[in-house]
């Protein structure tokens, strides 16, 4: 696959004789897309995310929260301008490496031509391989990844939900420095860097790196590792000698989270002593539960692309009651709404077809319905795909549970920051 200067996808001839042939059997050539019923009958949706290996869980959780996206279309009539249509939900395993994640999206066109979207993938480098495909495909994917490299590609089949990493990171610092200065009365002046190398994770650091000074930051540590974790008393022990007033540490694998935050807690800098930003839902997710008493998380603050909120108590009271889980969480509601957007595409469009559903998502603007399952509340994507009004959401561990505390009119609760 190339991409030419002007950022055009270019597949190579080794792409197109490969894409010939995953299509082969289906009687359709690169490009060609089957169609649908226009009326009545069901309309298939995809869901692209890891089902096995280290990250399953975190699609199991995408995959609960679409289940209930779909149950509530359906219930509540389906697609009007299809007749009624049904949406019907086909899942793909991404597995647990990018070379897996591509090769199900490969068997993802090439076994259902009659896909009109999808979600997915979870990991922002899994998305970034997967998306090379559904773009060939043109087929439009949704997506909660934070990567900036997803919508800076060119790609027109490809929307980005969250705000990109570097956004986030952006917007995030002085965010968390006016939230600590309100809390604690004093703003941090140093901070320490703590990264594994996910694509998300090194987007999210490095405008941290590149503006810290500009917020009166100096970085007097930067490590980064590769996950998963064997041991973090090395990298712990770098934190405390450092001291850092505030202590940036994006995790994506929840072993590394469960041994940093007990190491942490084991050298006394835990439970808000040393403030500690992540990124993504890792450090809020609910299997944290199982492997580390929930105490020892009091303080630890994540910024993620998606939170529970108010004004989605009714959907989060389902959730839990049906999957058993503590809380519903960025993975499920932002899945939920994935689905919500693909039934008021195809409203729009008026007929199921992935092209037309592109268009659709290209043009749509939505305030209501849908648009409550983001943070902005407002779903209209700019020429490159990127939600316009995504911004980041900061969520923090109260009382043995994550609670958003930022922006104000999603917040259930205002942050604590321990003066020092």
């Amino acid at each position: 696959m190339l991409i030419s200067g002007k950022g055009v996808l270019r597949p190579t001839r080794r792409d197109l004789l490969a894409g010939g042939a995953a299509l082969a059997g289906s009687g359709l050539l690169p490009g060609m897309v089957r169609a649908q019923p226009a009326e009545g009958g069901t309309v298939k949706v995809g869901l692209l995310v890891p089902l096995s290996g280290i990250y399953s869980r975190f699609g199991q959780l995408m995959r609960m929260g679409a289940e209930l996206g779909i149950k509530h279309v359906n219930e509540q009539g389906g697609v009007p301008s299809l007749g009624g249509a049904k949406l019907e939900l086909r899942l793909f395993d991404a597995g647990d490496s990018t070379e897996k994640a591509k090769n199900a999206a490969q068997r993802m066109v090439a076994d259902n031509p009659d896909l009109v979207a999808c979600s997915g993938a979870y990991l922002s480098s899994f998305t970034l391989s997967a998306t090379e495909v559904t773009e060939r495909a043109e087929l439009p994917m949704l997506t909660l990844s934070y990567s900036d490299l997803i919508t800076t590609r060119g790609f027109r089949y490809v929307f980005q939900t969250s705000a990109k990493a570097g956004d986030q990171a952006k917007e995030a610092l002085p965010i968390l420095l006016d939230l600590a200065q309100r809390a604690a009365g004093k703003r941090p002046e140093t901070v320490a860097i703590l990264t594994d190398n996910t694509a998300s994770s090194l987007s999210f650091v490095q405008p941290i790196r590149e503006n810290a000074a500009k917020f009166g930051l100096r970085i007097v540590m930067d490590e980064t590792f590769t996950p998963p974790l064997s041991d973090a008393t090395q990298l712990i022990q770098k934190v405390r000698s450092a001291r850092p007033d505030v202590m940036v540490m994006p995790i994506t694998v929840i072993s590394d989270v469960k041994l940093l935050i007990e190491k942490m807690n084991e050298f006394g800098l835990g439970r808000g002593r040393v403030p500690t930003i992540g990124n993504g839902i890792a450090m809020a997710q609910s299997d944290l539960l199982q492997n580390i008493r929930p105490a020892q998380m009091e303080g630890f603050i994540t910024v993620v692309g998606n939170w529970d909120a108010k004004g989605q108590e009714a959907i989060i009271e389902e959730f839990k009651r049906v999957s058993g889980e503590p809380w519903m969480g960025q993975n499920s509601i932002a899945t939920y709404g994935d689905i919500w957007i693909m039934r008021d595409a195809l409203e729009k469009a008026g007929r199921a077809d992935r092209r037309a559903v592109a268009e659709a998502l290209r043009t749509i603007d939505i305030t209501g319905g849908a648009a409550l399952y983001y943070p902005g509340r407002r779903v209209k994507f700019d020429a490159t795909g990127l939600r316009e009004t995504a911004g980041p959401v900061v969520v923090q561990w109260q009382n043995n549970r994550p609670v958003t505390v930022y922006p104000g009119d999603s917040a259930t609760a205002e942050i604590f920051w321990l003066k020092r």
